[in-house]
């Protein structure tokens, strides 16, 4: 049997995700072997150019047709995130399994209503993921998994960052993920999301209370050309932009560990840098995705004369997901994690099992983010975030549609 795939969206999230289905059936043993059967986008011409490059077998502008086909079993969302909660609820609707690229909403209203269409559709065995994508980076399942197995001990801090500098220079075009309608929030969703992910998934604990702050460093920028892309785009004026460009915040995780947050396009020199540190009572794991494949270990129980922070080259065969790929010390790279994507959404509609990141994870950290942003506008106050039986009963009333 093959599962046969539309992927919603293209662009540098659509080329991402194109390699890991295009990859994962040549190298792993799948339970279901996959398709690309269809690309989705709103212009012909770019999304036809689109399919043919990345392998797709046919392209199409109108998301809605291709969801209602009988041919497609999963539905690969890579739109900005102003459309997920539409299409990713009309996909679980028509009985196709979902995986939705972060943050999953721009609202938690919008994530809410998108994790009970999850569970729901669910009951049918239709399973649902969001694109974390790190999680399956094997340095960092692998940290995971020493923090579970007790190797640092108890856990007793967090310091979690993710810091790029692509918006430093003021004349850069106002693109969609500048502007708040679009994207939601800024730094703060798109690649604070991942941070707060990450933690709360390598320590198993959920961050349930933060004080934070958020700044807009360049508030006009040129608009794109009309048709334009981001590069070499003329101005056609100037718009303000309507999110942030950096975010810094504290958080406590449910065993009142503190947790350090940075997330920011405004660092000059760091191009994709995002690092963790978990420190225990018996030792510290760090992780730097800009060396990827190396996880930093401090063993506080060996003898004093030879502590110090170690390096594990995380390319041997016992690793996670590396067995399937090259010899040891043979590097893996930031692509290899939407294959390992693919691997555990295909075992999970195969095994009839819940795949991770849930929707419901994806609406925790939306939670985080919202209650971030409700802290900046308080002056940093420390603010909870919201659990399941806090709903916004207006904002649940306005998308009674979506639920339909």
């Amino acid at each position: 049997m093959s599962l046969r795939v539309a992927m919603i969206g293209h662009g540098f999230m659509g080329a991402a995700h194109s390699v890991g289905w295009r990859q994962a059936p040549h190298v792993f043993a799948l339970a279901e072997q996959v398709e690309m059967a269809v690309l989705v986008g709103r212009n012909v011409g770019a999304t036809a150019e689109a399919a043919a490059r990345w392998g797709w077998a046919e392209s199409a502008t109108d998301w809605r047709e291709v969801i209602a086909r009988d041919d497609i079993d999963i539905v690969d969302i890579v739109t900005p995130g102003d459309s997920h909660a539409e299409i990713a609820i009309a996909a679980l609707a028509a009985g196709k399994h979902v995986l939705c690229e972060k943050p999953l909403a721009n609202t938690v209203a919008e994530a809410e209503a998108m994790a009970d269409a999850a569970a729901r559709a669910r009951e049918q065995g239709i399973r649902s993921m969001v694109g974390f994508t790190y999680r399956r980076v094997p340095a960092v399942t692998l940290l995971r998994d020493l923090i579970a197995e007790g190797r640092i001990g108890r856990v007793q801090q967090v310091r979690a960052a993710y810091r790029q500098d692509w918006l430093v220079d003021p004349e850069v075009p106002l693109a969609w993920r500048l502007q708040k309608d679009r994207a939601g929030s800024g730094a703060l969703g798109d690649i604070g999301a991942h941070i707060v992910d990450m933690t709360q998934f390598v320590t198993g604990q959920r961050v349930r209370s933060v004080s934070g702050t958020v700044e807009t460093i360049v508030k006009r920028r040129p608009l794109l050309a009309s048709g334009s892309g981001l590069a070499g785009a003329a101005a056609e004026g100037y718009g303000e932009v309507t999110v942030d460009d950096a975010a810094l915040f504290t958080g406590r995780l449910g065993d009142d560990v503190l947790v350090s947050f940075e997330a920011t396009r405004f660092a000059t020199g760091r191009k994709n840098a995002l690092t963790i540190e978990v420190s225990g009572d018996r030792g510290a794991l760090a992780w730097d995705l800009e060396r990827l494949n190396e996880l930093q270990f401090y063993d506080r129980t060996a003898p004093e004369g030879v502590q110090g922070f170690t390096t594990i080259l995380v390319t041997e065969p016992v690793h996670p997901y590396v067995a399937a790929w090259w010899p040891a010390g043979h590097m893996l790279g930031y692509e290899h994690g939407f294959s390992h994507q693919v691997v555990d959404l295909v075992a999970a509609i195969h095994d009839g099992t819940d795949p991770h990141p849930s929707f419901e994870d994806g609406l925790a950290v939306q939670r985080v983010l919202a209650a971030v942003e409700e802290s900046a506008a308080a002056s940093s106050a420390w603010t909870a975030v919201a659990s399941g039986d806090d709903r916004d009963d207006a904002a649940e009333d306005r998308l009674l549609r979506l639920r339909a």
